[in-house]
């Protein structure tokens, strides 16, 4: 069986927040979304499901104030990376690899934060 690409679709969602505990509740009051906590080790993470084929997370990091990152699917992190590079995003987060795929973050000046996500097929 062939696998599909869904390169460009948006496939991940994650709030940035100084309250992972606030957020938490506050999305799971106001939207339901059925969460799930995982455990890499002594690290953490709020998985969220938000919709069928669209999952999501909450991250608590030092920020200003919460941000949405979206992710979009690619055929290969490393060359979307450079590309976004080549057109003039910042790279805030190298492409590395993680247990179900690529991901790097990058900051267009005119597009703002974007996370490309490579999965393991």
């Amino acid at each position: 069986m062939a696998m599909t690409s869904r390169a460009g679709a948006l496939v991940h969602l994650e709030l940035h927040t100084a309250s992972l505990a606030g957020a938490r509740s506050f999305c799971a009051q106001l939207c339901g979304w059925r969460e799930e906590e995982v455990h890499r080790g002594e690290r953490s993470y709020l998985a969220l499901d938000l919709a069928p084929g669209l999952g999501g997370g909450i991250v608590q990091c030092p920020v200003g104030r919460p941000l949405w990152l979206p992710y979009v699917e690619v055929e290969h992190a490393g060359q979307a990376t450079e590309r976004a590079l080549a057109l003039g995003a910042e790279l805030l987060l190298a492409p590395r690899e993680g247990p179900a795929g690529w991901r790097s973050v990058i900051a267009s000046p005119a597009a703002g934060e974007l996370g490309l996500w490579q999965p393991k097929r």
